[in-house]
């Protein structure tokens, strides 16, 4: 779908369906839009050393000009969204997007102020069949699994499809896991709020279905170390490290917990461990470099073996001016702890999965590089070679976020093929049933 068709459906939602129009929310001018849409280029031209490293650059000019006439009518901050957001696809990069500002803060306050949100956690995929996972906010659901077909009287392959234009992501199947994960926020976003839904089951059932006002289960837990990472003693011998996010403010409390469960290992005589970076997202290499790989490194390691940089303000140097772009090699190497009595000497698997990005890839580029352990799980969904050290920036008047990298890392081999992970041991990883893919490795 082009732009231009993208903007015909954007107008349709915005004038039938009241949800979508906040009267108190200050209008922006289409002037002010243009300008929002020059930062936008302005910024990443500034900041990313390769455009053309995630995205089609002949595609991504046609975009731009097309949005730059198409600006045409006052919008509120969510309407710019949902026409600014129609260029993450063509960005094809998680790092790069332009996203709502704080997700969590707009969702306690819109249920503050006595909103609700679409009453099921779902599961998307990029051909459009969505099926629901669970009750709102994660508890279980008697409808997990149901597929949906319609969801007030509108296919549910059509709203699937208009959502993911707009979604951030390096290919469309890590859109639509991006999606699954975020629907009810999303959904909001897109479609407004209502107070109850009518959905048509592909069984045939038809049900009417109050909206819920629970907090979303993405948004859950985010300040919880119980929920973001948590160690556990399985059966025969094997244990499972669960890390949900290498970006946790406490990193003496991570390291902490990583110490404690390795030596519980040792005490215990594990001798296979499970490590679940499923759903991180990434964040912070020293947190792993410093948290994991002392009890599993054998040998020297480097997280990436090249680098791509752009110059940006404030970096500069004598001998690195503005705007340059460097090319070089990662000559920093990590050393073994041979002699660290937590060190672990079984066999070690890595689980990845749909939501598994940016530092976490790192991770598992270099365990399965540097062969500390086999990555297991389903055909992977994004790049091995990733970007980072991005940048945020606020759009200065929309409030819209734009995230751009200023670098690009290539695996530490060096080996550019293949372009996205792809699992030493490949495992259907089931959405309904995330356990089970761990039952699978304990069997291994």
């Amino acid at each position: 779908m082009t732009v231009l068709q993208r903007l015909g459906v954007f107008l349709m939602l915005l004038f039938t369906n009241p949800g979508l129009r906040a009267h108190d929310e200050p209008l922006l001018t289409p002037d002010q839009l243009r300008t929002d849409l020059r930062f936008i280029q302005d910024s990443i031209a500034a900041t990313h050393p390769e455009p053309g490293f995630s995205s089609d650059e002949t595609q991504l000019r046609q975009a731009y000009q097309q949005l730059a006439t198409q600006l045409q009518q006052p919008m509120t901050r969510d309407a710019a969204w949902r026409l600014l957001a129609t260029l993450n696809p063509v960005y094809a990069d998680a790092h790069l997007a332009i996203t709502q500002p704080d997700p969590y803060g707009q969702s306690a306050a819109h249920l503050k102020a006595g909103g609700t949100f679409f009453p099921y956690e779902m599961v998307a995929d990029a051909a459009g069949t969505l099926r629901i996972r669970a009750e709102l906010g994660g508890e279980t659901s008697p409808l997990a699994g149901a597929q949906v077909e319609q969801i007030n009287g509108v296919p549910a392959s059509r709203i699937v499809a208009q959502m993911l234009e707009r979604l951030h992501g390096d290919t469309p199947a890590f859109r639509a896991d991006l999606l699954s994960t975020r629907w009810p926020f999303f959904y909001w976003k897109m479609f407004g709020g209502g107070a109850q839904y009518r959905l048509l089951l592909a069984d045939g059932r038809q049900l009417r279905v109050p909206a819920a006002d629970t907090m979303p289960a993405w948004l859950q837990g985010r300040n919880s170390a119980k929920k973001q990472f948590h160690f556990e003693q399985l059966a025969g011998g094997a244990a499972l490290l669960t890390i949900n996010t290498f970006a946790w403010p406490d990193k003496r409390q991570f390291n902490e917990f990583t110490e404690d469960a390795f030596r519980r290992m040792r005490d215990s005589g594990a001798n296979k461990l499970i490590i679940d970076v499923r759903a991180n997202g990434g964040g912070n290499d020293d947190m792993w470099i410093d948290g994991v790989l002392p009890y599993l490194a054998d040998q020297p390691y480097r997280w990436a073996s090249t680098y791509r940089k752009k110059v940006i303000k404030g970096r500069e140097s004598a001998s690195e001016k503005l705007g340059d772009i460097i090319d070089g090699e990662i000559g920093n190497w990590q050393q073994p702890q041979p002699n660290n009595p937590l060190r672990f000497q079984g066999r070690t698997y890595v689980l990845v999965g749909r939501n598994t990005y940016s530092s976490a890839i790192l991770f598992a580029n270099v365990m399965q590089d540097f062969h500390f352990g086999k990555l297991v799980g389903a055909a992977s969904h994004v790049r091995a070679r990733q970007s980072g050290g991005t940048q945020n920036f606020k759009l200065p008047y929309s409030g819209l976020e734009l995230g751009v990298p200023r670098l690009i890392f290539q695996r530490p081999s060096g080996i550019a093929s293949p372009v996205l992970v792809q699992p030493d041991i490949v495992l259907p990883d089931d959405p309904f049933a995330p356990r089970s893919l761990v039952e699978a490795v304990q069997a291994l």
